[in-house]
């Protein structure tokens, strides 16, 4: 029989009468890097919960090296060697790095009446300059790059000696040259021995680190598979139960300016940036993680004060420009972060969407219900809001479903300049071809559309025209078939000086 570190057999878990896990086996061995793969929902958090000690499954055995283990709590966990390093990361932004790596697990003198912290600092300098000397112990980790944080979170699972470490989409945050680096961090703690669970709906990293895959569907496993056996589409057919057919970019772009923005400019954020975008027209913004994309994007929806500059709306200046302005003009933002940023937790789904245009729905302050639920209704069925229930909380929604919300928030607002941040970060492959279609659709309509994205891919599938920007300012116009990763990756790195 063959060894595994870990063995996870008929594992089961229900909330009430909702079923999160069905008889699912998991199993990874040593020094291998294992994705655990499937649409939001699929129960991949669930059972990283159980594993964790976060949360007790109903039943099932769990495994590590061949020894049977019972995950009480995360404590439980951490005994077994089992490492969880989360999506959100795990800190005390005003502590040290060191401080960080030992919350909960400090290294103590005199009977554990005080803390080590000489004896803490030795031992988290010596584990770093393993993974990355350049990162400072002694520094407040809020100093950090997110990409260093990530760094520490590995570090912390090395102090206990972990041999299982899961990574729960680890490189949301992440640039593609910091991704390289988590690579070959993730190499080489492979090549020690160390197991690792991969947790992403980034293809592409899928087929670069891991070995194999375990698919999960509706809380069920579906499959086990080499990754080296493997295509993408195929992978995806395992997922979501079908074949999902990658369509080509499809343009409706017409020549009627919607959205003019001439040398809009914050303080030395953004440099002087002027463009327009046509109505059908979808305008791709690429460039590497702080080149300004988001900030530029912020401006225009009237969320910062732009130092100089002027956003017009066909052909009228949005005057006294904030986010009121904006709206009224018809500029609608889907932010970076919509669980910061675009939702209301708690509230119904009818109420986020309504949020921008609220004064449509109401008549001498009052809330006018049956309008505003034909118009949530209407419109989310539109968007194909799954489950089409709009008196449910958006918080218990999926991220792809959360997104659909928001952009049915401009739709009920009727707007007329879609601004798209990261719109599928977050979002499994098969919620991702149906906002990509949503795009497509809007455009079709006639919305003037502008999205930034940090997927090449993203950019590529979506664009009919990308801006490049660096260092907060645009250094090139790319169209037709100038649009390649190539060129676009060229003028995201390359100094201003050799733009244009």
């Amino acid at each position: 029989m063959e060894q595994y570190r870990l063995m996870m057999r008929g594992i089961n878990k229900t909330y009430g009468s909702a079923i999160a896990l069905q008889d699912v086996d998991f199993m990874v061995r040593p020094g291998e890097v294992h994705a655990l793969i499937g649409e939001n929902g699929a129960g991949k958090s669930t059972l990283l919960n159980i594993l964790s000690g976060v949360r007790p499954a109903d039943s099932g055995d769990i495994h590590v090296n061949g020894e049977s283990v019972q995950m009480k709590n995360p404590l439980s966990a951490r005994h077994a060697g089992i490492a969880m390093i989360h999506q959100e990361l795990q800190h005390v932004p005003e502590l040290s790095v060191a401080q960080n790596m030992f919350l909960g697990r400090p290294m103590t003198t005199l009977n554990g009446l005080f803390v080590d912290k000489r004896a803490q600092l030795a031992r988290a300098t010596h584990i770093l300059k393993q993974l990355d000397p350049s990162i400072n112990p002694a520094e407040p980790i809020k100093h950090l790059k997110v990409s260093q944080q990530q760094i520490v979170e590995i570090a912390r699972a090395l102090l206990d000696e972990a041999k299982i470490i899961a990574m729960d989409e680890p490189t949301s945050s992440l640039t593609p040259r910091e991704f390289e680096r988590l690579a070959e961090l993730i190499a080489d703690l492979k090549s020690t021995g160390v197991s690792l669970i991969y947790v992403s709906h980034k293809m592409n990293e899928i087929f670069q680190v891991c070995d194999r895959a375990t698919i999960m569907r509706d809380g069920r496993q579906v499959g086990v598979v080499n990754i080296c056996d493997e295509t993408e589409e195929s992978i995806v057919a395992k997922m979501v139960g079908r074949k999902i057919d990658k369509q080509a970019h499809q343009s409706w772009a017409t020549d009627r300016e919607v959205l003019q923005v001439e040398n809009v400019t914050r303080g030395t954020e953004i440099k002087p940036a002027s463009f327009s975008v046509c109505a059908g027209e979808v305008l791709g913004v690429a460039g590497l993680v702080g080149a300004g994309r988001t900030e530029l994007l912020k401006l225009i929806a009237g969320i910062d004060k732009r130092s100089a500059g002027e956003v017009r709306v066909n052909g009228q200046s949005v005057r006294n420009h904030n986010v009121s302005a904006a709206i009224r003009a018809g500029i609608g933002l889907v932010p970076e972060d919509r669980k910061k940023e675009g939702i209301i937790k708690a509230r119904a789904v009818k109420v986020n969407m309504a949020l921008p245009s609220m004064r449509n729905f109401t008549l001498a302050g009052v809330i006018r219900k049956v309008k505003l639920d034909a118009v949530a209704q209407q419109v989310m069925s539109d968007l194909k809001l799954r489950p089409l229930n709009i008196e449910k909380p958006i918080g218990t929604l999926s991220g792809g479903n959360q997104q659909k919300v928001i952009i049915g928030r401009w739709v009920a607002a009727d707007a007329e300049v879609f601004l798209f941040d990261e719109p599928t970060r977050g979002i499994d492959i098969g919620a991702k071809a149906e906002i990509y279609n949503l795009i497509e659709k809007l455009a079709q309509q006639g919305k003037a559309i502008v999205v930034v994205s940090s997927e090449m891919t993203e950019i590529l599938r979506v664009s009919d025209r990308v801006l490049v920007m660096r260092e907060g300012r645009i250094t090139r116009e790319l169209t037709g078939d100038d649009i390649t990763e190539e060129n676009i990756a060229r003028f995201a790195i390359n100094d201003i000086k050799e733009a244009v």
